[in-house]
């Protein structure tokens, strides 16, 4: 039987001894078989929905269950290596990404100071930010640690783009073998 207007089934392999109860997002937790819930009995085959406006329950028919099965293809321990090693990738392409944001950031503004030192007096004291302090320093020496501060930035974008161009090779690689294996059934758009 089924209520609400959608129905959904958990693509994890669904052991009959045992029921899973999903919340929005989080993991479900596992329940011995014919579990006594707020919501009734739930046997192996059904899955509850929970959600602050609805509550629905799902039955998947035999048939249902046996092409889930048929359409699943082993996971085998390299398979998942390689899709954990896509996440970490993922991830530190995340990290890699912001940094790189940042960098282009800090070198924007140094762009932004070095052009409003042009309109200085040669002869002018500078405050120059070194650490957590601030040190007055005559205007060509400052010009000179901008410039330096600008080639080591952009130096460390460049690093930063190099990694990330490794990394992205990696999970395209890793991408096409995931996806020669396992088809449509897995989703490793970023």
């Amino acid at each position: 039987m089924e209520t609400g207007k959608s129905t959904w089934y958990n693509p994890l392999a669904i052991d009959n001894s045992q029921t899973q109860q999903v919340s929005l997002g989080i993991f479900p937790q596992q329940y011995n078989r014919n579990h006594a819930t707020p919501y009734g009995n739930i046997s192996a085959s059904q899955i509850v929905f929970l959600s602050t406006s609805s509550n629905f329950t799902a039955q998947l028919s035999k048939e249902d269950e046996a092409a889930v099965g048929a359409d699943e293809v082993e996971v085998r321990r390299e398979d998942q290596d390689k899709i954990n090693r896509f996440s970490r990738l993922h991830q530190r392409e995340i990290g890699l990404e912001d940094e790189l944001k940042s960098k282009h950031k800090e070198k924007e503004d140094l762009d932004d100071v070095s052009g409003e030192l042009e309109l200085a007096d040669e002869d002018d004291m500078i405050p120059y930010k070194i650490g957590d302090s601030f040190i007055s320093l005559p205007l060509p020496e400052v010009q000179e640690l901008l410039t330096k501060s600008t080639e080591n930035i952009e130096e460390e974008v460049t690093m930063v783009e190099e990694k990330l161009s490794i990394i992205r090779e990696e999970m395209t690689q890793l991408k096409v073998e995931l996806y020669a294996r396992f088809g449509r059934s897995i989703n490793l758009e970023t």
